[in-house]
Protein backbone atom coordinates (compact mmCIF):
# COMPACT_ATOMS: atom_id res chain seq x y z
CA UNK A 1 0.00 0.00 0.00
CA UNK A 2 1.41 3.42 -1.17
CA UNK A 3 1.44 6.02 1.32
CA UNK A 4 3.77 8.97 2.77
CA UNK A 5 7.39 8.75 0.83
CA UNK A 6 9.57 7.52 3.25
CA UNK A 7 12.66 10.27 4.12
CA UNK A 8 16.11 9.45 1.88
CA UNK A 9 19.11 10.85 1.07
CA UNK A 10 19.04 12.62 -2.68
CA UNK A 11 22.04 12.05 -4.65
CA UNK A 12 23.83 15.49 -4.98
CA UNK A 13 21.38 17.10 -2.54
CA UNK A 14 21.52 18.30 1.08
CA UNK A 15 18.34 18.67 1.93
CA UNK A 16 16.04 15.18 2.36
CA UNK A 17 12.37 17.16 1.59
CA UNK A 18 11.14 19.77 0.06
CA UNK A 19 9.66 21.18 3.70
CA UNK A 20 6.89 23.56 2.90
CA UNK A 21 8.13 27.17 3.88
CA UNK A 22 6.26 29.31 6.88
CA UNK A 23 5.00 31.62 4.26
CA UNK A 24 3.01 29.14 2.30
CA UNK A 25 -0.53 29.55 1.82
CA UNK A 26 -1.25 25.91 0.49
CA UNK A 27 -0.26 23.25 2.53
CA UNK A 28 1.94 20.23 1.24
CA UNK A 29 2.21 16.29 1.91
CA UNK A 30 5.07 14.56 0.16
CA UNK A 31 3.39 10.87 -1.48
CA UNK A 32 4.74 8.06 -2.85
CA UNK A 33 2.55 6.71 -5.60
CA UNK A 34 5.38 4.87 -7.24
CA UNK A 35 5.77 6.75 -10.26
CA UNK A 36 8.53 9.15 -9.21
CA UNK A 37 11.41 6.58 -8.51
CA UNK A 38 13.95 5.28 -11.50
CA UNK A 39 14.55 1.92 -11.83
CA UNK A 40 17.18 1.63 -9.18
CA UNK A 41 14.32 2.49 -6.47
CA UNK A 42 16.13 6.07 -6.07
CA UNK A 43 14.00 9.24 -6.02
CA UNK A 44 14.08 11.34 -9.05
CA UNK A 45 16.74 13.69 -9.73
CA UNK A 46 16.18 17.35 -8.76
CA UNK A 47 17.52 19.80 -11.91
CA UNK A 48 19.26 23.00 -10.95
CA UNK A 49 16.95 26.16 -12.31
CA UNK A 50 18.80 29.56 -12.64
CA UNK A 51 16.46 32.53 -13.10
CA UNK A 52 18.05 36.02 -13.45
CA UNK A 53 16.46 38.84 -11.27
CA UNK A 54 17.37 42.38 -11.40
CA UNK A 55 18.35 43.93 -8.44
CA UNK A 56 16.58 47.66 -7.07
CA UNK A 57 19.52 47.19 -4.19
CA UNK A 58 22.83 45.48 -3.73
CA UNK A 59 24.21 46.07 -0.46
CA UNK A 60 22.65 44.76 3.04
CA UNK A 61 23.71 46.62 6.06
CA UNK A 62 22.95 44.85 9.69
CA UNK A 63 23.39 46.28 13.02
CA UNK A 64 24.26 42.13 14.92
CA UNK A 65 27.13 42.80 17.13
CA UNK A 66 27.97 39.28 17.05
CA UNK A 67 29.09 40.07 13.44
CA UNK A 68 32.31 41.41 12.35
CA UNK A 69 30.74 43.22 9.40
CA UNK A 70 28.16 45.46 9.12
CA UNK A 71 27.66 45.33 4.91
CA UNK A 72 27.34 42.14 2.99
CA UNK A 73 26.92 41.76 -0.54
CA UNK A 74 25.34 38.69 -2.13
CA UNK A 75 24.84 38.27 -5.97
CA UNK A 76 23.02 35.01 -5.50
CA UNK A 77 19.86 34.20 -3.68
CA UNK A 78 19.83 30.33 -3.02
CA UNK A 79 22.78 27.84 -3.25
CA UNK A 80 23.58 24.80 -4.99
CA UNK A 81 25.96 23.95 -2.53
CA UNK A 82 23.68 22.42 -0.85
CA UNK A 83 24.67 23.05 2.98
CA UNK A 84 22.23 21.23 5.01
CA UNK A 85 22.82 23.75 7.87
CA UNK A 86 23.03 26.41 6.16
CA UNK A 87 21.52 29.53 7.54
CA UNK A 88 20.32 31.61 4.84
CA UNK A 89 17.84 28.41 4.08
CA UNK A 90 14.50 30.35 5.67
CA UNK A 91 15.35 33.23 3.18
CA UNK A 92 13.72 30.92 0.44
CA UNK A 93 10.14 31.30 2.25
CA UNK A 94 10.19 35.06 1.67
CA UNK A 95 9.56 34.11 -1.95
CA UNK A 96 7.33 31.30 -1.55
CA UNK A 97 9.63 28.43 -1.86
CA UNK A 98 10.95 25.65 0.33
CA UNK A 99 13.75 25.96 2.41
CA UNK A 100 14.34 22.36 1.34
CA UNK A 101 15.22 21.45 -1.81
CA UNK A 102 13.81 24.46 -3.54
CA UNK A 103 16.48 26.36 -2.11
CA UNK A 104 19.68 24.31 -3.34
CA UNK A 105 17.65 23.63 -7.38
CA UNK A 106 16.03 27.22 -7.62
CA UNK A 107 18.28 29.64 -7.21
CA UNK A 108 18.06 33.30 -8.85
CA UNK A 109 21.13 35.15 -9.88
CA UNK A 110 21.28 39.50 -9.54
CA UNK A 111 22.24 39.98 -12.92
CA UNK A 112 22.54 43.73 -12.57
CA UNK A 113 24.62 43.47 -9.26
CA UNK A 114 27.94 45.32 -10.90
CA UNK A 115 25.61 47.87 -12.46
CA UNK A 116 23.83 48.59 -9.29
CA UNK A 117 26.61 48.30 -7.33
CA UNK A 118 28.43 51.27 -8.94
CA UNK A 119 25.14 53.10 -8.19
CA UNK A 120 25.37 52.81 -4.40
CA UNK A 121 29.12 53.69 -4.41
CA UNK A 122 28.79 56.50 -6.69
CA UNK A 123 25.88 57.81 -3.72
CA UNK A 124 27.20 61.85 -2.37
CA UNK A 125 26.60 60.82 0.77
CA UNK A 126 28.55 57.32 0.43
CA UNK A 127 31.04 56.50 2.68
CA UNK A 128 33.23 53.03 2.32
CA UNK A 129 32.64 50.23 5.03
CA UNK A 130 34.47 46.95 4.27
CA UNK A 131 31.98 44.60 2.60
CA UNK A 132 31.81 41.05 2.93
CA UNK A 133 31.07 39.01 0.01
CA UNK A 134 29.38 35.87 -0.21
CA UNK A 135 27.69 35.44 3.26
CA UNK A 136 24.00 34.80 3.11
CA UNK A 137 24.95 32.21 0.40
CA UNK A 138 27.95 31.54 -1.19
CA UNK A 139 29.53 34.08 -4.18
CA UNK A 140 31.58 31.42 -5.84
CA UNK A 141 28.70 28.51 -6.12
CA UNK A 142 28.81 26.25 -9.55
CA UNK A 143 26.47 28.35 -11.77
CA UNK A 144 28.93 31.54 -11.18
CA UNK A 145 31.40 30.04 -13.42
CA UNK A 146 28.92 30.83 -15.87
CA UNK A 147 27.01 33.77 -15.17
CA UNK A 148 30.57 35.59 -13.55
CA UNK A 149 28.67 37.95 -11.47
CA UNK A 150 30.88 37.70 -8.57
CA UNK A 151 33.55 38.40 -10.95
CA UNK A 152 32.29 41.81 -11.99
CA UNK A 153 31.30 42.74 -8.18
CA UNK A 154 34.89 42.34 -7.59
CA UNK A 155 35.96 44.36 -11.17
CA UNK A 156 34.08 47.13 -9.40
CA UNK A 157 35.39 47.19 -5.99
CA UNK A 158 38.98 46.87 -7.27
CA UNK A 159 38.66 49.75 -9.48
CA UNK A 160 37.17 52.03 -6.71
CA UNK A 161 39.82 50.61 -4.35
CA UNK A 162 36.76 49.61 -2.21
CA UNK A 163 37.97 47.22 1.21
CA UNK A 164 36.13 43.47 0.82
CA UNK A 165 36.40 40.54 2.45
CA UNK A 166 35.63 37.06 1.09
CA UNK A 167 34.04 34.12 2.18
CA UNK A 168 33.46 30.89 0.55
CA UNK A 169 33.59 27.05 0.60
CA UNK A 170 34.71 26.73 -3.45
CA UNK A 171 37.66 26.61 -4.89
CA UNK A 172 36.56 28.70 -7.74
CA UNK A 173 37.51 31.94 -5.79
CA UNK A 174 40.81 31.09 -6.96
CA UNK A 175 40.34 32.83 -10.80
CA UNK A 176 39.72 36.06 -9.55
CA UNK A 177 43.32 35.59 -7.43
CA UNK A 178 44.43 38.59 -9.82
CA UNK A 179 41.77 41.11 -8.53
CA UNK A 180 41.93 40.13 -5.04
CA UNK A 181 46.21 39.61 -4.93
CA UNK A 182 46.36 43.21 -5.99
CA UNK A 183 43.92 44.58 -3.41
CA UNK A 184 45.25 42.42 -0.85
CA UNK A 185 48.74 44.19 -1.49
CA UNK A 186 47.07 47.42 -0.96
CA UNK A 187 45.46 46.08 2.51
CA UNK A 188 42.41 45.92 0.52
CA UNK A 189 41.10 42.56 0.66
CA UNK A 190 41.21 39.08 2.68
CA UNK A 191 39.41 35.73 2.96
CA UNK A 192 38.27 33.24 4.81
CA UNK A 193 37.84 29.51 3.58
CA UNK A 194 35.20 27.11 5.28
CA UNK A 195 36.14 23.88 6.33
CA UNK A 196 33.63 21.63 8.42
CA UNK A 197 35.17 18.36 7.76
CA UNK A 198 38.63 16.33 6.67
CA UNK A 199 36.06 13.61 6.22
CA UNK A 200 35.05 13.78 2.29
CA UNK A 201 32.43 10.70 3.35
CA UNK A 202 30.71 13.60 5.54
CA UNK A 203 31.39 16.46 3.04
CA UNK A 204 29.87 14.73 0.48
CA UNK A 205 26.28 14.18 2.14
CA UNK A 206 26.67 17.32 4.84
CA UNK A 207 28.25 19.95 2.00
CA UNK A 208 27.28 17.84 -1.38
CA UNK A 209 28.28 20.35 -4.26
CA UNK A 210 30.87 22.20 -2.31
CA UNK A 211 34.30 21.54 -2.96
CA UNK A 212 35.89 18.86 -1.44
CA UNK A 213 38.11 19.29 2.03
CA UNK A 214 41.46 18.44 0.52
CA UNK A 215 40.68 20.72 -2.41
CA UNK A 216 39.60 23.54 0.01
CA UNK A 217 42.79 23.22 1.56
CA UNK A 218 44.74 23.27 -1.74
CA UNK A 219 42.73 26.63 -2.19
CA UNK A 220 43.72 27.75 0.94
CA UNK A 221 47.32 27.20 0.00
CA UNK A 222 46.81 28.91 -3.08
CA UNK A 223 45.44 31.93 -2.15
CA UNK A 224 47.95 32.62 0.97
CA UNK A 225 51.03 31.93 -1.93
CA UNK A 226 49.49 34.63 -3.64
CA UNK A 227 49.90 37.21 -0.96
CA UNK A 228 46.31 36.86 0.61
CA UNK A 229 45.65 36.61 4.11
CA UNK A 230 43.16 33.88 4.63
CA UNK A 231 41.79 32.43 7.61
CA UNK A 232 39.59 29.23 7.94
CA UNK A 233 36.31 29.21 9.07
CA UNK A 234 35.29 26.21 11.15
CA UNK A 235 31.75 26.22 10.99
CA UNK A 236 29.28 25.04 11.59
CA UNK A 237 30.95 22.86 14.38
CA UNK A 238 28.50 19.77 14.43
CA UNK A 239 28.31 17.74 17.68
CA UNK A 240 29.79 14.05 17.45
CA UNK A 241 29.86 14.65 13.90
CA UNK A 242 32.43 16.98 12.93
CA UNK A 243 32.99 18.68 16.54
CA UNK A 244 35.55 15.67 17.01
CA UNK A 245 37.91 17.21 14.23
CA UNK A 246 38.33 20.68 15.76
CA UNK A 247 41.69 20.46 16.30
CA UNK A 248 42.86 18.30 13.02
CA UNK A 249 41.07 20.96 11.03
CA UNK A 250 43.17 23.65 12.43
CA UNK A 251 46.22 22.18 11.93
CA UNK A 252 45.36 20.85 8.22
CA UNK A 253 44.56 24.75 7.81
CA UNK A 254 47.69 26.11 9.31
CA UNK A 255 50.02 23.54 7.16
CA UNK A 256 48.30 25.25 4.40
CA UNK A 257 48.84 28.21 4.89
CA UNK A 258 45.94 29.76 6.75
CA UNK A 259 47.27 32.66 9.60
CA UNK A 260 43.49 32.58 11.42
CA UNK A 261 40.81 30.83 12.54
CA UNK A 262 37.25 31.19 13.52
CA UNK A 263 34.25 29.07 14.14
CA UNK A 264 30.39 29.21 14.75
CA UNK A 265 28.27 26.11 16.91
CA UNK A 266 25.52 24.59 14.44
CA UNK A 267 22.71 27.19 14.45
CA UNK A 268 19.09 25.61 13.70
CA UNK A 269 16.98 28.84 13.11
CA UNK A 270 13.23 28.55 11.57
CA UNK A 271 13.32 25.94 9.07
CA UNK A 272 16.75 24.66 9.41
CA UNK A 273 16.23 22.44 12.70
CA UNK A 274 13.54 20.10 11.03
CA UNK A 275 15.53 19.66 7.70
CA UNK A 276 18.66 19.26 9.37
CA UNK A 277 17.16 16.61 12.03
CA UNK A 278 15.61 14.77 8.46
CA UNK A 279 19.30 14.56 7.47
CA UNK A 280 20.11 13.09 10.79
CA UNK A 281 17.62 10.33 10.67
CA UNK A 282 19.13 9.57 6.87
CA UNK A 283 22.33 9.74 7.29
CA UNK A 284 22.78 9.37 11.31
CA UNK A 285 19.95 7.23 12.68
CA UNK A 286 22.46 5.53 14.94
CA UNK A 287 23.51 9.40 17.07
CA UNK A 288 20.70 11.45 15.92
CA UNK A 289 19.55 11.68 19.29
CA UNK A 290 22.52 11.78 20.63
CA UNK A 291 23.44 14.94 18.86
CA UNK A 292 20.15 16.90 19.33
CA UNK A 293 21.08 16.54 22.68
CA UNK A 294 23.96 18.37 22.91
CA UNK A 295 23.01 20.60 20.48
CA UNK A 296 20.35 21.27 23.53
CA UNK A 297 22.95 21.51 25.56
CA UNK A 298 24.51 23.86 23.80
CA UNK A 299 21.36 25.91 23.73
CA UNK A 300 19.73 25.69 27.17
CA UNK A 301 17.39 23.01 26.64
CA UNK A 302 16.34 24.25 23.28
CA UNK A 303 17.22 23.61 19.90
CA UNK A 304 18.16 27.05 18.79
CA UNK A 305 18.54 30.43 21.08
CA UNK A 306 18.98 33.10 18.61
CA UNK A 307 20.18 35.62 21.51
CA UNK A 308 23.07 37.39 19.76
CA UNK A 309 25.30 36.51 22.87
CA UNK A 310 25.10 32.61 22.52
CA UNK A 311 24.15 32.08 18.67
CA UNK A 312 27.12 31.73 17.75
CA UNK A 313 29.08 29.90 20.40
CA UNK A 314 26.19 28.58 22.51
CA UNK A 315 26.48 28.36 26.09
CA UNK A 316 27.18 25.98 29.12
CA UNK A 317 29.47 23.79 29.72
CA UNK A 318 29.55 22.24 26.34
CA UNK A 319 30.35 25.76 24.70
CA UNK A 320 33.06 26.68 27.13
CA UNK A 321 34.56 23.27 26.61
CA UNK A 322 34.80 24.18 22.52
CA UNK A 323 35.76 27.47 23.03
CA UNK A 324 38.82 26.23 25.45
CA UNK A 325 39.29 23.70 22.40
CA UNK A 326 39.47 25.88 19.90
CA UNK A 327 41.31 29.38 21.51
CA UNK A 328 44.38 26.42 22.91
CA UNK A 329 44.67 25.42 19.11
CA UNK A 330 44.49 28.57 17.92
CA UNK A 331 47.27 29.72 20.36
CA UNK A 332 49.22 26.64 20.24
CA UNK A 333 49.44 26.98 16.01
CA UNK A 334 49.91 30.63 15.82
CA UNK A 335 47.05 31.76 13.94
CA UNK A 336 45.63 34.61 16.03
CA UNK A 337 47.02 37.04 13.39
CA UNK A 338 43.56 37.37 11.76
CA UNK A 339 41.63 38.70 14.98
CA UNK A 340 40.21 41.88 13.99
CA UNK A 341 41.36 41.82 10.30
CA UNK A 342 38.65 42.09 8.37
CA UNK A 343 37.80 45.46 10.48
CA UNK A 344 41.38 46.53 9.67
CA UNK A 345 41.05 47.08 5.52
CA UNK A 346 41.81 49.78 4.39
CA UNK A 347 38.71 52.00 3.17
CA UNK A 348 41.22 55.44 2.76
CA UNK A 349 41.97 55.19 -0.30
CA UNK A 350 38.10 54.60 -1.85
CA UNK A 351 37.23 56.67 -4.83
CA UNK A 352 33.94 56.43 -6.50
CA UNK A 353 33.31 54.98 -9.85
CA UNK A 354 33.88 56.66 -13.08
CA UNK A 355 31.18 54.97 -15.08
CA UNK A 356 27.82 55.14 -13.60
CA UNK A 357 24.98 53.31 -15.33
CA UNK A 358 21.62 55.20 -15.48
CA UNK A 359 18.80 54.06 -13.48
CA UNK A 360 16.71 52.37 -16.08
CA UNK A 361 12.86 53.39 -14.59
CA UNK A 362 10.04 51.49 -16.08
CA UNK A 363 7.67 54.34 -17.24
CA UNK A 364 3.67 53.70 -16.37
CA UNK A 365 0.42 54.59 -18.06
CA UNK A 366 -1.36 52.98 -20.65
CA UNK A 367 0.96 51.48 -23.49
CA UNK A 368 4.30 52.92 -22.31
CA UNK A 369 7.06 50.69 -23.50
CA UNK A 370 5.07 48.58 -25.01
CA UNK A 371 6.30 46.65 -27.91
CA UNK A 372 4.30 45.77 -31.51
CA UNK A 373 3.07 42.41 -31.13
CA UNK A 374 3.81 41.88 -34.87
Amino acid sequence: MLGPRPLAARKGRGAVSNLQGRYEVNGREEFDDGWERDEDGDAPVVKTVVTDEFAKTILSRNASPDIPFNVSLNPYRGCEHGCIYCFARPTHSYLGLSPGLDFESRLFAKVNAAEVLRRELAKPGYVPEHIALGVNTDAYQPCERELRLTRQVLEVLHECQHPVGLITKSSLIERDIDLIAAMAHKGQACAAITLTTLDPDIARTLEPRAAAPARRLRTIRTLAQAGIPVSVSVAPIIPFVTEPEIEKILEAARDAGACGAHYVVLRLPWEVNPLFQEWLQAHFPDRAQRVMNRVRDLRGGKDYDSDFSKRMHGEGVWADLIRQRFSKAVDRLGMGEFRGRFGRLDGSQFRKPVVVPPRVVKQGGSGAGQLDLF
